[in-house]
């Protein structure tokens, strides 16, 4: 029953592959550290050498931004919704182990109500003798 998450990740193709890699390092602290490390260097170079590459408004790293996010956007929506996916496969899990745990309290109920019943029985025909 829990083997479904191995049977997913076996299942998952080449592209979703890719786009939960592009993911993960489009959301880590390691690539929010170097580029921001890139972005000041760019700006800072390009703000204090005497013949800058991309003067302000530094409209060749606007474009590069505005390439990378458009470039990532769906590869993140990808593993987004691959990831949604997963969480709806283990919702459905949860519900099935809940289902069958309820089943087999309430089965230990009867039974012990069960048991409760015939020792009251038992104490009762003692008393009665």
């Amino acid at each position: 029953m829990f083997h479904w998450h191995k049977r997913h990740e076996d299942e998952l193709t080449f592209g979703e592959r890719i786009a939960d890699k592009v993911a993960a390092i489009v959301g880590s602290w390691p690539f929010i550290i170097i580029q921001s490390l890139i972005l000041l260097t760019w700006i800072l170079w390009n703000t204090l050498t005497k013949d800058p590459f991309d003067p302000y408004p530094f409209i060749l790293l606007n474009l590069a931004l505005s390439f990378q996010a458009a470039y990532a956007a769906p590869f993140i929506m990808i593993s987004q919704n691959r990831q949604a996916q997963k969480d709806r496969h283990q919702a459905e899990a949860d519900y099935m182990t809940n289902t069958v745990a309820k089943q087999e309290i309430e089965a230990l109920q009867v039974h012990l109500s069960r048991i409760e019943n015939e020792k009251l029985d038992l104490i009762l025909q003692i008393l009665r003798k």
